[in-house]
């Protein structure tokens, strides 16, 4: 493996991990900060994905900010745990990589799934061009279904 290929896994596992830390935070303008101008966050399941850093922090905003259920309390506190990271394919202008994601919230595990990823060169980072999210199952004292 060449220098500047482990540059590139180090840029997106980088990219990675800040997306996972503003998650938890609830700092939706560093998680959009993690997608390219004109990236797409997408949820499996008939939401409609997100285009571009604008729509992406005003999407989830809009999200969180909904009336919550009254009989589920809100989560204090929310922690991402993103494992088995496989790159699918990395080249210099474009790299596919995978991984798994576990949720706890204050009731335990809360939610779980995959990450599909597709990240490119922007501005000195390696940021999402495409980010799609499948949820595979929520526990069934689940704060965030």
């Amino acid at each position: 493996m060449d220098v500047w290929e482990l540059e590139v896994r180090e840029s997106v596992r980088q990219t990675l991990a800040d997306y996972t830390a503003a998650t938890d935070r609830f700092d939706l303008r560093a998680l959009a900060a993690c997608f390219g101008m004109d990236g797409v966050l997408e949820f499996t399941g008939g939401i409609e994905p997100l285009k571009g850093r604008a729509a992406i922090e005003a999407g989830l905003g809009s999200a969180m900010a909904k009336e919550p259920d009254p009989h589920k309390q809100r989560p204090t506190h929310v922690r991402h745990h993103v494992s088995s990271i496989r790159f699918e394919s990395v080249d210099r202008d474009r790299v596919e990589v995978s991984s798994y994601f576990a949720v706890h919230t204050d009731v335990g595990l809360d939610h779980w799934g995959r990450y599909r990823d597709v990240l490119v060169p922007e501005d000195g980072r390696w940021l999402f061009a495409h980010r799609r999210i499948k949820v595979d199952a929520f526990a069934a004292d689940s704060l965030m279904q």
